[in-house]
């Protein structure tokens, strides 16, 4: 639910279109600063005559990026490679599994449904070694192999799941304007993130601009919260235990990872309108106080579509820019990320579909939808010069120094829990309510629907 914010952010983003031009390759081979000896290295690959059928959540200019790059590997292989879209991607994908018309690859937008076809043997493991090729190339790589695999049929775990295209949530907007104006600078550690929280309130000013509303779905911003709260306090281990409820969540980790959120959404000082406000006021009008004059609030921590909802005309990089939502420095947990991204499976195994999955890996594959737009990649190998957008390479480089990258935990939940009483919960927690009894109650969902 919370990542249908990626999509309609990325289709105001993609809304130019970018693609293939009259049926030619979007960069001719040779010309700027592509890895072109990765696309010439896929020509040892004849697949002529292979048809391959992919499956994806993307439509419009979305699509037109994504067949964008699918055409180099058809000008170098061969192959005939057929997407298709579905905005109704998650029903259409069972569908076809279980009718046994399952196309060669399917894109998932989250790995809980990957992970789910896995279970009934919908999914074939991916080509030896991709694995290994992972750890060794991906920036945090073990951190992927995890999230792609998944246990089979017979219960074992293998390696399903290559993810290619990831969105980045461990950020926190200001407007370098104010920063420069009151002196501040922008911090590197929690420990000094906390310290600048104390020093603007010290100054007269207010820290934070925190909304939690989002119609039906009031609360979710809170759970992106805690989910960075809990990857920067507690080990990645303990953050997997969580979201599979081997830790449950009214372990006393997680009710302290809570209160990590509480202690900046719940301070009448650190928060504009007051503690009380961030329940009601919408997600997408929070951010507009750093824009005022004077500011109602320096920080803003959301993902990276939020400046869709900023003033019209902001120019990021200039009006508005960003940080790391920082690690502590005594912690000694490295630098997390936590995210989103898309999950490739095989669903119908051929010889075509073994090589299009080992085309992902190539650096072209990444290369030509980077330097397009809305696109990041944890691929170490890649030329990130490529890019024209310095702000999408900025985001790039947090990516690419994580040590670790976690998926969103609500969205891996059951939807009872990550889309219901974990989203209504924080309401109430940001309302006043105990920590504990919140986590409890969340807790006692779980229970019953296992």
């Amino acid at each position: 639910m919370k990542n249908m914010f990626y999509a309609s952010a990325a289709a105001l983003a993609l809304s130019a279109g970018a693609g293939l031009a009259d049926g030619h390759l979007k960069f001719a081979p040779g010309d700027g600063a592509f890895t072109w000896a990765s696309f010439e290295a896929l020509k040892s690959m004849d697949l002529s005559g292979e048809t391959i059928t992919v499956l994806g959540p993307w439509l419009g200019p979305d699509k037109e990026l994504v067949e964008s790059v699918i055409g180099y590997f058809e000008a170098a292989t061969g192959a005939d490679v057929q997407y298709s879209g579905s905005d109704s991607f998650e029903q259409q994908i069972v569908i076809d599994a279980e009718a046994g018309s399952a196309p060669n690859i399917a894109v998932f937008p989250q790995p809980g449904l990957a992970a789910d076809l896995a279970s009934k043997g919908y999914l074939s493991v991916l080509p030896d070694g991709t694995a290994d090729w992972v750890r060794e190339n991906y920036a945090a790589g073990q951190s992927w192999v995890d999230l792609g695999t998944y246990a089979g049929k017979d219960g074992s775990p293998a390696h399903y799941g290559f993810f290619y295209k990831v969105d980045l949530k461990s950020l926190v907007w200001y407007v370098p304007e104010n920063f420069e104006d009151a002196g501040y600078d922008v911090p590197q550690t929690m420990e000094e993130l906390k310290a600048l929280t104390d020093q603007i309130v010290d100054d007269g000013s207010v820290p934070w601009c925190i909304g939690l509303g989002s119609g039906g779905a009031t609360g979710w911003p809170a759970t992106d919260w805690v989910e960075d709260m809990m990857l920067r306090t507690q080990t990645p281990a303990d953050y997997d235990a969580w979201v599979s409820n081997d830790l449950k969540f009214d372990d006393p980790k997680v009710v302290a990872a809570i209160e990590e959120f509480g202690a900046f959404a719940r301070n009448d000082a650190y928060v504009s309108g007051g503690a009380g406000a961030v329940a009601t006021t919408d997600f997408r009008d929070s951010p507009q106080g750093m824009f005022a004059s004077p500011p109602q609030c320096y920080m803003h921590r959301q993902a990276s579509f939020i400046p869709s909802f900023f003033p019209e005309g902001t120019e990021v990089g200039v009006d508005a820019d960003f940080f790391y939502f920082p690690a502590y420095e005594g912690k000694d947990l490295g630098k997390p990320v936590l995210g989103a991204g898309t999950v490739w499976a095989i669903t119908s195994d051929s010889k075509g579909a073994q090589a299009f999955m080992d085309f992902l890996k190539s650096p072209i594959a990444h290369e030509v939808w980077m330097a397009q737009t809305g696109f990041l990649t944890p691929h170490k190998g890649v030329n990130t010069g490529v890019y024209t957008d310095p702000t999408v390479a900025k985001m790039n480089d947090i990516l690419l120094n994580a040590d670790t990258f976690r998926f969103d935990g609500s969205d891996l939940m059951p939807g009872a829990v990550g889309a219901g009483v974990f989203w209504t919960g924080m309401v109430d927690y940001a309302g006043g309510k105990d920590a504990a009894e919140v986590a409890a109650s969340i807790q006692s969902t779980w229970d019953s629907i296992k």
